[in-house]
């Protein structure tokens, strides 16, 4: 496994390339661990490693990001140790952190001399991080969905309808504190892609109550004027930075620009 890992990382040209398919074939790993686990039957896999590896969203993400769709004991420490234990067990050097006492649990994966050996560092220290949350008091009104992919692994988990996904990240563009560029990227992708699509309003404003939004909840009638108005008030450059590292194609910023995406909405 630590072999193939180094294999797709060496058939990449760029240092930032390397480092991307290295830590999304590491995410995939830990899902497959969650599945055989039957994490799953509980929780659904949703943002946007979820986007990229459902619907081949053309950008690399940090994050795997869950909600605990059933109210069930369980324990994220055991679920994390598991997880620490299957790479352990397949060759990986990796270390973790964790938290568990907020609403929003979260765990870093940090595998050690990968990036040394995979020459993206001259360093063996150099580590490659994953992150893990799981909130598990979402919000109510989603549409659940079952999936079944093959991205290294085959792979069988319950996420949301593609509605519901596009909600999760509305929500975020309309009440985040603070510039993430790709929450944009990926609404220009969205749009793009489904002309059509609309949210899940129950969701959203289910989504939007619960993290305190103190405006009035977009509508039906009035989303899109909404959408548009955030984006017209949004530093670009900020979400250039922020989103640069992250695509298989850099070119993609000239097309997802600031005034396409309003072309869209």
């Amino acid at each position: 496994m630590k072999e193939y890992v180094l294999e797709l990382a060496n058939q990449q040209k760029s240092l930032n390339a390397k480092l991307n398919i290295m830590r999304e074939y590491l995410q995939a790993y830990v899902l497959r661990i969650l599945s055989d686990e039957g994490f799953f039957r509980y929780a659904a896999f949703l943002g946007g490693t979820a986007l990229r590896f459902l619907y081949n969203l053309p950008r690399f993400s940090e994050e795997l990001d869950f909600s605990l769709e059933e109210k069930k004991e369980y324990s994220f420490e055991h679920l994390i140790k598991k997880v620490k234990d299957e790479f352990m067990a397949a060759g990986y050097k990796v270390s973790v952190s964790y938290n568990d006492q907020k609403t929003v649990q979260h765990a870093f994966l940090s595998f050690e001399e990968l990036m040394y050996e995979a020459k993206i560092s001259p360093m063996k220290n150099q580590k490659i991080s994953i992150k893990i949350e799981i909130d598990t008091n979402p919000p109510q009104g989603a549409i659940h969905k079952k999936y079944i992919i093959n991205k290294y692994f085959p792979i069988a988990f319950l996420s949301y309808d593609l509605s519901s996904l596009f909600t999760g990240k509305l929500h975020a563009v309309f009440s985040r504190k603070y510039t993430k560029g790709r929450d944009f990227f990926d609404i220009g992708w969205y749009l793009s892609k489904w002309k059509d699509l609309t949210p899940n309003f129950l969701l959203l404003k289910n989504s939007l109550l619960q993290t305190s939004y103190g405006k009035e909840i977009p509508t039906e009638e009035n989303w899109r004027g909404r959408l548009s108005e955030v984006i017209k008030s949004t530093d670009w450059d900020k979400v250039r930075k922020d989103i640069e590292n992250f695509l298989e194609q850099p070119k993609d910023l000239e097309v997802f620009s600031k005034e396409n995406i309003l072309s869209l909405i």
